[in-house]
């Protein structure tokens, strides 16, 4: 075990002063793969922030049903009832609106009331506002819900808004896939990084492990700094990665909170958790790992 820890201990300080010694070359190795994984990052970031915004305005979707011109005073408070009886699981509140209750909501509007003056009669119809629980495909939902209730007697018109729903939940889906294949480039990036660099070492060092094999070292001995090579360059880059992210947050939340101040709300964007950076960090590690390997495995080969 002794053994097995020594070797390993060997294998990093290797590594370590190979990275040191071509302190300019690491570098930029380190922030091409750095600013590289900043990009997914922040995208993780604004998708995990766009997303419950997404779910708050997409949640409980407004539908109003207005009653034909000619329906009975009482139409709306039956209509109102069926829902209730009929459609539990899928209505989480309804409300009565008379026309009488709502002209007298226009006329209270100094901008409607001159023109509201000028008619003869009120001729806004009796409504019934619908609100509805969650579902997985809210907005499909809300359009069977429709076409349903627009079959009734007395019912004119039924209004919804499941179009921008429908657009918004396609923008998410967009952004996810995007989100999905840039991480895919990202980690081609990585690899061919790191399988470049450790490529060079291994040239440099060429008659250094020619002379090790000589003496009877084995390859697993010849390739673990390698291995600690690409791992240690990806552990890097990727923790450099998080702090480039989050430093690149602070301009673009101020940019944003003004925006958000003048629609009256507050919005911010926030890295993902911490579990998440963690395993992404640690998939890099190994991504430069397994890249040093193949490298390392064609390129000493003499």
């Amino acid at each position: 075990m002794r053994r097995w820890l020594r070797q390993h201990r060997y294998a990093i300080a290797v590594s370590v002063r190979r990275l040191l010694a071509q302190p300019f070359s690491s570098l930029a190795n380190l922030l091409v793969i750095a600013l590289t994984l900043t990009v997914p990052i922040l995208g993780a970031s604004i998708l995990i922030t766009a997303q419950p915004v997404a779910r708050q305005l997409s949640v409980s979707p407004e539908m109003t049903i207005f009653l034909s011109p000619s329906a009975d005073a009482d139409a709306s408070a039956g209509i109102a009832q069926r829902l209730k009886a009929d459609f539990a699981d899928d209505v989480a509140s309804v409300k009565v609106v008379k026309r009488d209750e709502a002209m007298a909501k226009l006329r209270a509007n100094p901008n409607w009331a001159q023109a509201l003056a000028a008619l003869p009669s009120n001729p806004l119809p009796d409504a019934v506002v619908v609100t509805l629980h969650e579902h997985p495909d809210l907005a499909r939902h809300a359009d069977t819900l429709a076409t349903q209730w627009r079959q009734w007697q007395q019912v004119d018109l039924v209004q919804h808004d499941s179009a921008w729903v429908q657009r918004l939940e396609a923008i998410l889906r967009f952004a996810r896939i995007g989100l999905v294949l840039l991480a895919i480039g990202v980690a081609l990036v990585v690899l061919a990084t790191v399988f470049n660099t450790v490529r060079m070492q291994a040239l440099t060092q060429r008659e250094e492990i020619g002379v090790a094999r000589l003496v009877g070292a084995t390859e697993s001995f010849v390739r673990r700094p390698f291995l600690y090579l690409g791992a240690l360059t990806g552990l890097t880059a990727g923790l450099a990665a998080i702090a480039l992210a989050y430093f690149a947050l602070m301009p673009l939340n101020t940019a944003l909170a003004r925006l958000a101040q003048s629609y009256g709300t507050s919005l911010a964007l926030r890295l993902p958790d911490a579990v998440s950076l963690a395993l992404a960090v640690v998939v890099v590690a190994i991504l430069g790992a397994l890249s040093a390997r193949w490298s390392v495995t064609r390129n000493t080969r003499f």
